[in-house]
C-alpha cells in the first residue's frame, strides 16, 4: 500500500512540478474578494411538460433584469423569452421587480414569482408573491398583507395557497379573494403549515400543507411549540443588543406537539387526523395518493428506530398501516426519503437500508411486499423517479465505487439493470417530466463540472454548459491535483482518503500537512469530484500538504460501516483520524512535527477533539462553528445517534471536547458566529470556559450576528486570511 501511494503521487505529480515557475500565484484576495475563478452552470431549470422543452433563468446585462427563457432541449438553442424581467412593473410602481425564484402553474398559463426574497434559515424564506399571467402578461400581488412563504398553485392553478404570520391563507385568482384557512398562529407558539426550526433543519420538512390532487381540500400540518424551550440570540446593532428568541428542543427536551388536519374549501370546515395516541413522535412527511382522498404519513418515534406509513381517508378519518420498518439503530429519514406512489394509486416504491446498503422495494399499498429491486453490497443513493408508461426506474448509486455516483435504469423486477453513466465521477441528474431527456450535472476530479443533455437512453445530446475556461485558469494558477487513496486502520476497515500536494513537490523535502475532516454521520468528503474548495489549493502554494479522510461512521460504504458510532459518537471518528495521521507520517516527504487539522461544524467538533485527544500526532487546529457538547445540539439529530442524554449520558460526555480540554497541548484557533441559529455560540463559549479552567493558551475569534455559514460582505475573505496567518505561524 504504501509503495503504491508514493509511486503515484511522485510519478503523477512530481512531472507538474518542474514547471511550477510559470504558474500564477494565488491570493486570498482574488479567492474570496475579485472571485475570479468562476464556474457556468445552468440556472433556474425547469422541465416543462413536454420535455422537449425547458425554461432556465438568465441575467440580461443590458437591463440588469433576471429573464426567463424557453430553450428547446434537442437543439438546445432558445426560442422564446417567456417573462422579460424589466415589463414586470407592479401597479402603482415605477420599477420592475427583480425575480428571485419562479413555477408553472400545472397548465403553464400562469407562473408564480418570488422577489425580495430573504432566508429566514437553512431553508425556509419569505418573498412577496405575484401571479403573471403569461397570455395577458398580467401581474398579480399574491397578498399585500406582507411577505409570504412556501407560495404554491392549486393543481388548477386557480388559487395560490401559502403561509403569513403562521397562518395559512388561499389566494382565489378568479374572484381577487383572500382565504383565511387558519387563525391561530402565533410566533413561538402555533405554527400552520410550515416547519419548526428542527423539522426543517433534520427532516429537510420546510412548507406543511398540500393541495389534494382535486385542488378541494388541503392537508396540513400544525406544530404546537408553546412548551418547545426558547433559545435567546443577542442581535448586536445600534445602542442597545436585540433579543432574538425563537423555539430550539435541545437533546433530551420537549419538541414540539404536531398534528394533522383537512381543510375541505366547499365547506370552509377542518377535521383532524390521528394515527397514534402517542404525541412525542415525528410527524415527518405528509402528501396525498395521486388517486381518491387518501394522504399517506410518515411518523418516526422519539428515537427514530422506527418507521411507520399510515394511509388515512381524508373523509373519514380512518387510517390503516401500510408500511413499518424497525431497526436496532436508527432510520435517517434523509437518507431513506423515496416514497413514491405510483399513478395507478395501488402501489408504491420505497427506499430502505434494511438489507444492510439503501435499496429500493416495490410495496402494494396494503404493505405486501412485491418486490426489491436493488439489490447487492452498494447503496442507492438517489432514486430519481420512475417511467410508468415504460415500467422503467432510474437512480444514481455506489455500484462502481463508493467515492462515485453513476446512473442507472433497470425495471420494476431489478432485472435489466443497466449503466447509463460513461464518465468516472459523480453524476447529479434530473430527468424531463416525460422521461424523455435527461440533464446530467458532473465532475470528477480531473473534470471540472459541466451540464449536459442526453436522451433517456443515454445518448449525448448537447452540452448545456461547460468550463474550459475554468479548467484553463486552474492550470494556469497550478490547481492541485487530488489523487485517492486509500489508509488500513487496526479494525480490518480502510479508510478512503485524497492527497493534495504542492505543485513543485519534491519527494526529498519534508512537508508539513494539514488534515481536513468533517466526518458526521453519513457524510462524505471523500469524493471524485471537482474539488472546489480553493483553500486548499492556496495552501498547496504555500507548501503545505492538504488530506481528505472518511472515517467510518461516514456514508456511502453500508449500514455496518456507517452505524459503527452508534450511542458514543466521536470515539471511533478520533481513533480513525488520529490514526490515518500517524500512518501518513510514515511516508518521508511529511514532516511529523507539522501535522495540523481543521474542520467546520461536525468537522470542528472532530478537530477540536482530535487536537486534544491526538496531541502525540496534532500539533494545531482550527475549528469553526464546532459543536463541543451534544447536550447543546438538537433533538433530532443528536437523539438519531446518541438516544437521549437521560439514557446515555456516557455517549454524550466521554467524547465532548469540553471534558477533554485539558488534555491540549498544541495551538488551537476556534471560531464562530454569533448568528449561528444551528450550532449555537454557547458550544464556543463552554469550549472557552473549560480551556480558561484548565489553564490553556488558545486563540479565538467571533463574527457578530453571522449565521452557521459565516459569511457576507469581507467575511469570508477576513475568516481565510485569519485562517492562513495561524497555520503558516503555528504549522
Amino acid at each position: 500500500m504504501k509503495k503504491k501511494l508514493f509511486i503515484t503521487l511522485t510519478a503523477v505529480l512530481l512531472g507538474a512540478g518542474l514547471l511550477a515557475q510559470e504558474y500564477k500565484k494565488l491570493t486570498l484576495e482574488d479567492l474570496y474578494k475579485n472571485r475570479i475563478f468562476h464556474v457556468n452552470s445552468v440556472y433556474g431549470m425547469r422541465w416543462m411538460n413536454d420535455g422537449s422543452f425547458y425554461t432556465s433563468m438568465e441575467f440580461d446585462r443590458k437591463t440588469n433584469s433576471v429573464d426567463i427563457v424557453k430553450y428547446d432541449t434537442k437543439q438546445g438553442v432558445a426560442v422564446d423569452t417567456i417573462v422579460y424581467g424589466n415589463r414586470l412593473i407592479p401597479t402603482g410602481s415605477e420599477k420592475p421587480i427583480s425575480i428571485d425564484d419562479y413555477q408553472f402553474d400545472n397548465n403553464e398559463q400562469k407562473l408564480l414569482l418570488a422577489t425580495d426574497k430573504k432566508s429566514i434559515y437553512r431553508r425556509s424564506t419569505i418573498a412577496n408573491y405575484y401571479v403573471y399571467e403569461i397570455s395577458s402578461k398580467k401581474l398579480i400581488p399574491v397578498d399585500e398583507g406582507g411577505k409570504q412563504s412556501y407560495a404554491t398553485f392549486s393543481p388548477d392553478g386557480s388559487m395560490v395557497g401559502f403561509v403569513r404570520d403562521n397562518n395559512i391563507f388561499i389566494k382565489d385568482l378568479n374572484a381577487n379573494k383572500l382565504v383565511q384557512v387558519t387563525t391561530d398562529g402565533k410566533k413561538n407558539e402555533i405554527i400552520n403549515g410550515f416547519a419548526d426550526w428542527v423539522y426543517e433543519e433534520e427532516l429537510s420538512l420546510t412548507r406543511a400543507f398540500f393541495w389534494s390532487p382535486d385542488g378541494q381540500k388541503i392537508a396540513y400540518l400544525k406544530f404546537d411549540e408553546s412548551e418547545v424551550p426558547m433559545y435567546n440570540m443577542q442581535i448586536w446593532k445600534g445602542l442597545y443588543p436585540e433579543d432574538y428568541r425563537y423555539k430550539y428542543p435541545k437533546a433530551g427536551e420537549k419538541n414540539s406537539v404536531v398534528t394533522i388536519h383537512i381543510y375541505d374549501l366547499p365547506s370552509g370546515k377542518t377535521s383532524q387526523i390521528s394515527v397514534g395516541d402517542e404525541t412525542d413522535v415525528y410527524i415527518a412527511r405528509l402528501q396525498w395518493l395521486p388517486t381518491g382522498n387518501m394522504i399517506s404519513v410518515t411518523r418516526l418515534n422519539r428515537l427514530q428506530n422506527q418507521r411507520d406509513i399510515f394511509h388515512c381517508d381524508a373523509k373519514t378519518g380512518k387510517c390503516q398501516l401500510a408500511y413499518s420498518e424497525k431497526t436496532d439503530t436508527y432510520v435517517d429519514l434523509d437518507r431513506v426519503d423515496d416514497l413514491t406512489y405510483l399513478n395507478d394509486g395501488k402501489s408504491f416504491i420505497i427506499s430502505s437500508e434494511k438489507s444492510g446498503f439503501k435499496h429500493l422495494y416495490h410495496y402494494e399499498n396494503n404493505g405486501k411486499l412485491i418486490a426489491q429491486i436493488t439489490r447487492g453490497n452498494w447503496m442507492v443513493d438517489n432514486f430519481i423517479g420512475i417511467d410508468e408508461k415504460k415500467g422503467l426506474l432510474y437512480f444514481t448509486s455506489t455500484m462502481d465505487s463508493p467515492i462515485e455516483r453513476q446512473l442507472y435504469v433497470t425495471d420494476l423486477k431489478g432485472k435489466k439493470l443497466k449503466k447509463l453513466s460513461d464518465l468516472p465521477g459523480v453524476h447529479s441528474v434530473t430527468f424531463s417530466r416525460d422521461f424523455k431527456y435527461y440533464i446530467d450535472n458532473h465532475s470528477s476530479a480531473f473534470l471540472p463540472p459541466s451540464t449536459i443533455l442526453y436522451s433517456a437512453k443515454g445518448k449525448m445530446l448537447n452540452v448545456l454548459a461547460e468550463n474550459s475556461e475554468y479548467e484553463k485558469q486552474t492550470k494556469e494558477y497550478g490547481f492541485a491535483k487530488t489523487e485517492f487513496f486509500s489508509v488500513p486502520i487496526s479494525s480490518g476497515d480502510s479508510l478512503n482518503a485524497y492527497i493534495m500536494l504542492p505543485v513543485d513537490f519534491d519527494e526529498n523535502k519534508k512537508y508539513p500537512m494539514l488534515m481536513y475532516v468533517y466526518g458526521g454521520p453519513g457524510s462524505q468528503s471523500v469524493m471524485n469530484r471537482w474539488n472546489r474548495n480553493s483553500w486548499h489549493h492556496f495552501l498547496t502554494q504555500q507548501g503545505y500538504i492538504v488530506v481528505g479522510i472518511d472515517n467510518r461512521g461516514t456514508g456511502g460504504r453500508g449500514r455496518a460501516f456507517q452505524d459503527v458510532t452508534y450511542k458514543q459518537l466521536g470515539k471511533i471518528e478520533s481513533e480513525d483520524i488520529i490514526a490515518s495521521a500517524k500512518y501518513l507520517v510514515k511516508y518521508p516527504f511529511i514532516d511529523e512535527n507539522r501535522i495540523g487539522i481543521w474542520g467546520w461544524s461536525y468537522g470542528g467538533y472532530m478537530s477540536s477533539l482530535c487536537l486534544m485527544v491526538g496531541n502525540d500526532i496534532f500539533k494545531a487546529a482550527i475549528a469553526v462553528a464546532p459543536v463541543t457538547n451534544w447536550r447543546f445540539y438538537d433533538t433530532i439529530y443528536t437523539e438519531r445517534y446518541l438516544q437521549k442524554p437521560q439514557d446515555n449520558p456516557s455517549g454524550y460526555d466521554d467524547y465532548s471536547p469540553v471534558n477533554h480540554a485539558g488534555e491540549l497541548e498544541g495551538a488551537f484557533l476556534l471560531i464562530h458566529g454569533t448568528g449561528d441559529d444551528n450550532v449555537h455560540f454557547q458550544n464556543t463559549i463552554e469550549l472557552q470556559n473549560a480551556l480558561i479552567k484548565a489553564n490553556k493558551q488558545f486563540r479565538s475569534f467571533f463574527y457578530p450576528n453571522r449565521n452557521h455559514g459565516i459569511y457576507g460582505g469581507n467575511t469570508t475573505l477576513h475568516l481565510y486570511t485569519m485562517m492562513t496567518e495561524f497555520i503558516l505561524e503555528n504549522l
